[in-house]
């Protein structure tokens, strides 16, 4: 069990709107190993970032069990040990570009080389012309992109993406999952991304699938060059 990162138990999640009660994830079991490549995929609105929020120990559980064997307990698991993308915009506005990437890594007492670290992860994604603009200055997608730098700079144990791609072309997008899956290689680093897109579900190595906030299936992929 000490190898398992996430170990996922009849998980639920609830929320009361008014006198309405809303099932967002519901009874959800499944673990994610060292190194494993998961598309998360399913309508919008089925619960896929819930999920993800839960899996990052941003959102409790109303029903069943979370646990994260080899990262510890949940108060402990960011920046260092899980890197969250969000969906939506996040970065830092007052902020430079690189000042944001170096964000997760001034939390972490064991950080070294941070300005080095910050200029290989903008590199990984081509970012390096963007390092002194403000998030203001920026296209959805470049601040996208931005997201995914200041995530794989702290190098953690497991990187969840919420639509990282969402926000840009086909060519752009796969230009994106290019570099982060050269910058992954053979390492033990867990990657989950939830996307609507086929293309990018085909990248990785397993499929989980959600509707209506249960996880219907998880399948073994077809993994696409």
């Amino acid at each position: 069990m000490t190898d398992i990162l996430i170990d996922a138990q009849a998980v639920g999640r609830r929320y009361v709107q008014g006198e309405v009660s809303i099932a967002a994830v519901v009874s959800a079991t499944f673990r994610l190993q060292p190194g494993e490549r998961v598309a998360l995929v399913g309508p919008s609105g089925c619960g896929k970032s819930t999920l993800l929020h839960l899996m990052a120990g941003l959102d409790t559980p109303t029903s069943g069990k979370i646990e994260w064997p080899a990262l510890g307990g949940a108060d402990s698991l960011r920046p260092e040990k899980i890197a969250m993308v969000f969906q939506a915009p996040s970065l830092l506005e007052p902020l430079t570009v690189s000042e944001n990437v170096a964000v997760p890594l001034l939390m972490m007492d064991s950080a070294r080389d941070i300005d080095k670290r910050v200029a290989d992860a903008l590199a990984t994604f081509g970012l390096d012309a963007l390092a002194h603009k403000m998030p203001e200055e920026l296209s959805g997608g470049q601040m996208q992109r931005v997201a995914m730098a200041r995530a794989i700079a702290g190098t953690p144990r497991v990187i969840l993406a919420d639509e990282p791609t969402g926000q840009l072309d086909q060519a752009t997008g796969q230009a994106l999952l290019d570099a982060l899956f050269a910058h992954l290689g053979e390492t033990d680093i867990a990657l989950v991304v939830a996307t609507h897109d086929p293309a990018v579900a085909g990248r990785m190595e397993r499929v989980w699938r959600m509707e209506h906030g249960r996880l219907t299936e998880t399948v073994v992929a077809t993994r696409t060059s």
